[in-house]
């Protein structure tokens, strides 16, 4: 169901580990080429050509590119109860965890008279993107927006693809959480078109966005990459990926439950389980096949868990296996050890860590109030998941006295002269000469 590998007695690199251990094989660059004509039609084509493009990808011609507010308010007004209150539930976990992520203005004085205030600025016009292929994902709906929301950005878009299902609209579970929480610029456009639409603007459609983010299938992470600069972006997000730290403590029902349910997602989803037990390595590849064969989705889990990016390691104890999944740096890494809290402590790399066995991956999935959208790829060695941060810019505001200015106007001609760039230090002394 999933192969081994065993690491008893080799301390790697982290490069070493990795190639132990490879992610899915993406080629972006193949993507790129494959939507540039598509990045060119949106810029140069406008709504009808979004039209177009919706009836080659998405096999439905939308009625309309942005949603109407009925069909936003239709879409609230036929939602599962039960679906509202679960969703109620996650927005508002997810905004206290959030809301402690708001960045005060901090003002420090350098000398007397000399202050520099640092203010945490909101971009102006952000664009959602909120993926529909396999799944429906309204909880990225809320992923994305209550952050944004948070950083008090003034202007929310949200696109996702448009669904032959329902008449060329995003799916309504999607247009519903977009009503609760309060966003009514929705369109139905998926794949890099979405992405070119919020990085270009359409005229009489959509506004440029200074700012784009959510994931996607290989496309729109292709698309973020090619836009990047024109927008900005949170990142470029590869399939998901769970990896377990466990010891024998570990109940291998729960590992391979959770396996599963990261393996649902999609064919080249990663599945890593890290454990210093062979027994529990037995159970666990037990536990797989009844569980999977059991599952609704066992085609696609199967893919997963059988493909190259998924594995089961075997290491001498669970310090050695920290150094694997610090290397490995998951988007989503699990600890299920007999001392999950302190073994927490030691982790350095992972876009969330879920700590002991009722903090499963789902849970942040959902509605732990954590942000769901994470680094992949390895990415957690060098970024964050998405936060209120993502929507916030730092913006230096300087301001100093004459007699602090007069103070420093030596300091700065050095420095400028020592670069051999004299008129740095001459907008300086140009100041003296009108005293």
């Amino acid at each position: 169901m999933i192969r081994s590998v065993d690491l008893r007695g080799r301390a790697l690199t982290k490069a070493q580990y990795n190639a132990e251990l490879p992610r899915a094989v993406l080629d972006v660059a193949e993507a790129m080429r494959l939507i540039d004509p598509i990045l060119h039609r949106v810029k140069t084509g406008g709504e009808e050509e979004l039209r177009k493009l919706a009836h080659e990808f998405d096999g439905v011609i939308p009625p309309s590119i942005r949603v109407p507010q009925k069909a936003l308010d239709d879409a609230l007004e036929v939602l599962d109860p039960a679906i509202r209150v679960a969703l109620e539930i996650s927005i508002e976990r997810v905004r206290v965890v959030h809301m402690d992520q708001i960045r005060n203005e901090k003002t420090t004085t350098v000398v007397d008279g000399g202050t520099v205030t640092e203010k945490w600025v909101p971009v102006d016009r952000v664009g959602l993107y909120v993926p529909g292929g396999r799944a429906v994902y309204p909880s990225s709906v809320v992923m994305n927006v209550v952050p944004a929301q948070i950083a008090k950005v003034s202007s929310i878009a949200v696109a996702s693809p448009p669904q032959k299902d329902f008449g060329g609209l995003p799916h309504p579970t999607i247009l519903a959480t977009c009503v609760l929480l309060g966003i009514t610029e929705v369109f139905a456009v998926g794949g890099a078109q979405a992405i070119a639409m919020f990085a270009y603007g359409v005229d009489g459609l959509c506004q440029k966005a200074d700012l784009v983010t959510g994931p996607g299938n290989i496309y729109v992470a292709a698309a973020k990459r090619a836009l990047r600069g024109l927008i900005g972006i949170d990142s470029e997000a590869g399939p998901t990926e769970i990896a377990i730290l466990a010891d024998s403590s570990a109940i291998a029902a729960d590992v391979a439950a959770d396996l599963i349910s990261q393996a649902e997602h999609d064919v080249i989803a990663a599945a890593v389980l890290v454990t210093d037990s062979p027994e529990l390595i037995v159970s666990v590849q037990s536990e797989l096949k009844i569980r999977v064969a059991a599952t609704k989705h066992a085609d696609r889990i199967t893919s997963a868990l059988t493909g190259i990016q998924s594995a089961i390691v075997l290491v001498d104890d669970i310090a050695h296996g920290i150094d694997v999944v610090n290397a490995y740096a998951a988007e989503h890494l699990e600890i299920q050890t007999k001392n999950a809290h302190s073994d927490s402590k030691k982790i350095r790399n992972a876009g969330a860590v879920f700590i002991g066995r009722f903090s499963p991956v789902s849970l942040g999935d959902y509605s732990a109030g954590s942000n769901h959208v994470l680094p992949t790829g390895g990415c957690a060695c060098h970024s964050s998941g998405l936060s209120v941060q993502s929507f916030l810019r730092g913006i230096h505001f300087i301001e100093y006295s004459q007699k602090a200015f007069t103070d420093l106007v030596p300091t700065v001609v050095t420095l400028a002269n020592s670069e051999d760039l004299p008129a740095h230090g001459e907008a300086m002394t140009a100041r003296l000469e009108n005293e």
